[in-house]
């Protein structure tokens, strides 16, 4: 259903003021130099966990865990992702995404199975390219970011304060930005390994 590179089995973060696992999509449209999970960039990966791993451990984590959090990559890059919600969601779950905003319309079809969203917001939109490094990539994020503030799902916006943010007043603009949206913008530290 869904190609796994990696999963967390219990986290505290990565929900809000929930028990949670992490269930890392393969696969991401973009090349953000910060990134701590470069090893799921590219979708052609040897399967880490089949799918039916993933079922069985969240089978012995009924009970225990109270959501499921689908991160990446990019999870919206997988066309499996609105059916995994269903899954998860059908065994008694809260489903959660981490997203950059690349693919708006599977978040679209995932957005009726989901029950809270972290997007990130990478750069003020006039220079996601700079962080991205893919053409176009503003006016998908811009889109999905849309997207959640019209819907009736729980959600934050992020982003990873990376040195570049910190030049010329970019973050203040992103804070402003996404305060004209009715939110608040959550800043994250870049973690280096």
């Amino acid at each position: 259903m869904l190609s796994i590179g990696g999963i967390t089995p219990f986290t505290t973060i990565d929900y809000p003021g929930k028990l949670a696992a992490v269930l890392f999509c393969q696969g991401c449209p973009w090349r953000c130099e910060y990134c701590h999970n470069k090893h799921l960039l590219e979708m052609k990966q040897p399967v880490v966990h089949s799918w039916e791993d993933i079922i069985y451990f969240l089978e012995k984590r009924r009970g225990l865990l109270e959501a499921v959090v689908f991160s990446g990559g990019e999870p919206t890059m997988q066309q499996g992702l609105p059916d995994a919600l269903v899954f998860v969601k059908g065994m008694g779950f809260l489903t959660g995404l981490h997203t950059g905003g690349a693919y708006p319309d599977l978040l679209i079809d995932c957005l009726p199975y989901l029950d809270w969203v972290g997007m990130d917001i990478k750069a003020p939109f006039e220079l996601y390219e700079r962080i991205t490094r893919v053409s176009g990539s503003a006016k998908t994020a811009h889109k999905s970011a849309e997207l959640l503030i019209q819907s009736n799902v729980p959600h934050q916006f992020r982003t990873t304060v990376d040195p570049f943010l910190l030049e010329d007043g970019r973050l203040q603009i992103m804070i402003e930005l996404v305060q004209g949206w009715g939110e608040e913008l959550i800043l994250q530290e870049i973690r280096r390994i």
